[in-house]
This record gives C-alpha cells, structure tokens and sequence, in this order.
C-alpha cells in the first residue's frame, strides 16, 4: 500500500564511499550463506543438515505470478527475489541475548532481487515500523487470520506466530505480506536471529569498527560503547544491531530508520572483516564461519538446499560490488503517529521497476 505523503529528507543519507560500503554489507547479510559455500564444497553435506526448513508453500495463495523456469536449471536466465527476515526471538540461546521478551516480531526484513542476468543485486530494507495494510494469512493450525488496515508491519509476522503456534506460520505471514504490498513473487525466504549473528561475529573474532560518538542503551542489555575505533565483541555487535534508544549515534530519536542505518554500518564493518581475513580462500576459517551461520538459519521449503543456494552464488561470482545496491523503501512519517513511518508514492514505482527487472536509477541511490 503506497500513501499520497511527500518523501522526506532522510537523516542517515551517505557519502559515496559509505554507500559502497553498504553494498558490499547487503552481499555478505544476505548472501553469507550463498558465497561463502561456494569456497565450501567438501562442507556441502553437514552445511545442509545444519539448515531447518519452513514448509511455507501450502499456506501461501493469491501470490504474484512466478516467472517462467527451465525444469533442469530452475534459477537460469530468470530474475530471483528472496525476503531475509531478522527474528528478534527469544527462545533458546536469544533469551540472553535479547533479554526476556515474550513478543515475537521481524525487526529486520530485507528483500533480495538478484536480476535476471546477475549482473547486479539490489537489497531493499523494509523499516517494521511502516503502517501498512496486511492481508488474509493461513497458519498451519487451520487458522486464516483476516486481513488488517492501518497496522505496523511487522505485525504481520507476529501475529502468525501467535495463531500459527510456529516459525512457519509467522515467515508465511511475512511473505503474504511483502508479496501482497509490493506484487513481487517471492521465491523463498531466510529467517536468522539474534544467536545466529552472534555466532558469524564470533567467527569473525569480532568486528573493527569506528563508533562516530559514545553510545549508550540501556534496552539493548545496557550496552556501552565508547567512541572510536575498537572491535566489538559479539555480545556487542548484536546489541548494537538491536539497539533503537538511549543516547548517542540516532539513539535518542527511537527511529527504526536510525537502527537501519546503525546496522548497515554494522554490516559493512563485518564485510571488511571477511575481506581483510581473506575468509572466501581459507576454506577452515570459511566452514567454521558459514557452520555458525548456518545452525541459526532457518530457511523456507522452496530454498530447498545448500547446494541450490550455492548455484545461485556461482552465478553472481562475476557481479561487482559496484551493481550491488542496498536500500530501503521511501517513506514519511505517519500523520498519525510520529513514531511509524508510511510509505510514499515513490514506493510504486521502486517495486515496478523490481519487478520489471531493471536497474536502480538514480533516485533509488
């Protein structure tokens, strides 16, 4: 659902070496999986068996039409939209993480278009707190949730995981939803949460990062953190990607968009670390990295295994990180609510032109 509201200045707008940066995070984000197996092969089978699976096909209905596809080589010749959907629950390992919750949201959701050609990749960034229309949803407790108006959406994940009863019911909820606002075919879907990243930061042994002023949040486990250079720990990085109040770096505002930008910093500190670790050509170091981000990856049924992934890898070796654009859908803050945020006309055209398969234009950048 795109409203008549005037895009706004955004506060975190980058310089162009930052945006760069950024790019280069929205590959390792979304594709820590797909690249990294790709120097991994004699890892294929355990990397596999680490991944649980979402049987989300079932319950999805009224979809976008999926292009058409070569039996023997499905993902050939043919554009590729995954949705990436950070879980802030708490069950398990989240719990000291993430503290004693008992809400269940997708606080970062990520859609991935790989074009048709693989000569680019572009990584866009829906903000939770975005009202939003969400329609009907099936759950697999036979439940089918009704459409609602004028809702936050991340609601649409949550609330299929309170009538679902599960992960699954939840990710196809997100997906009917993203689906249904931007009419982009989703060919599947990947759910990480706040241990999964806490594993790969760990991989890392940390992340080399400048903190642009000291930061302090007490929700984010009363995190600290001084400014300046430093590595953070991975307790650190995650409360840092989690982070929305207290004081310094945007914290003060509470604005999703201001952790957008935070945990694109982030990311693009995590890209230089695998860089400067040479991590794609040290096959341990590269195993012992996607083995921890693949035992907290859950990923739907029609992503249906590593080696799949990895084909798609193999054919965006060649793309640049210069064809590669991370971003986020244009939005204003809601009339009613100067805490969420909506989505303005230029919303339209950015997921037309996805779906269309062309290239981002300068006002997409």
């Amino acid at each position: 659902m795109t409203r008549s509201v005037a895009p706004l200045p955004l506060a975190h707008a980058r310089t162009r070496p930052r945006r760069r940066a950024a790019r280069t995070a929205g590959i390792v984000c979304v594709g820590a999986l797909t690249f990294a197996v790709v120097g991994a092969g004699a890892a294929f089978w355990t990397l596999d068996h680490n991944i649980a699976r979402l049987p989300v096909s079932d319950l999805l209905s009224d979809r976008p039409p999926a292009p058409v596809r070569d039996p023997q080589d499905p993902n050939a010749g043919v554009p590729v939209n995954i949705l990436l959907l950070g879980s802030d629950t708490r069950e398990g390992d989240n719990l000291a993480l993430g503290g004693a919750d008992g809400s269940v949201a997708s606080d970062t959701t990520l859609v991935v278009h790989l074009s048709a050609d693989r000569s680019r990749v572009e990584v866009v960034s829906i903000p939770r707190d975005s009202i939003v229309d969400v329609p009907e949803c099936r759950t697999t407790s036979g439940k089918v949730l009704p459409a609602v108006k004028d809702t936050m959406f991340n609601h649409a994940f949550s609330r299929g995981w309170f009538n679902g009863g599960d992960l699954t019911s939840a990710t196809a909820c997100a997906m009917a939803t993203v689906e249904s606002l931007t009419g982009i075919y989703l060919d599947g879907a990947i759910v990480a949460d706040f241990n999964g990243f806490s594993a790969m930061v760990e991989a890392l042994g940390g992340v080399p990062i400048t903190i642009p002023e000291a930061i302090s949040s007490p929700k984010a486990g009363g995190l600290v953190l001084a400014a300046g250079y430093q590595v953070l720990t991975p307790w650190e990085a995650t409360q840092l990607s989690r982070a929305r109040t207290g004081t310094g770096w945007g914290l003060e505002i509470g604005s999703d968009l201001k952790r957008i930008e935070r945990q694109q910093a982030l990311l693009a500190a995590m890209a230089t670390a695998v860089t400067e670790k040479n991590l794609l050509t040290d096959l341990p170091a590269l195993t012992q990295f996607v083995s921890a981000a693949t035992k907290s990856l859950t990923v739907s049924d029609s992503l249906s295994s590593v080696r799949d992934l990895t084909g798609l890898a193999l054919s965006l070796k060649a793309t640049g990180t210069d064809n590669i654009v991370f971003t986020k859908v244009p939005v204003a803050e809601a009339p009613q609510d100067k805490d969420r945020v909506v989505w303005t006309d230029a919303a339209g055209p950015l997921w037309e032109r996805i779906k269309a398969d062309q290239p981002p234009t300068g006002a997409d950048q």
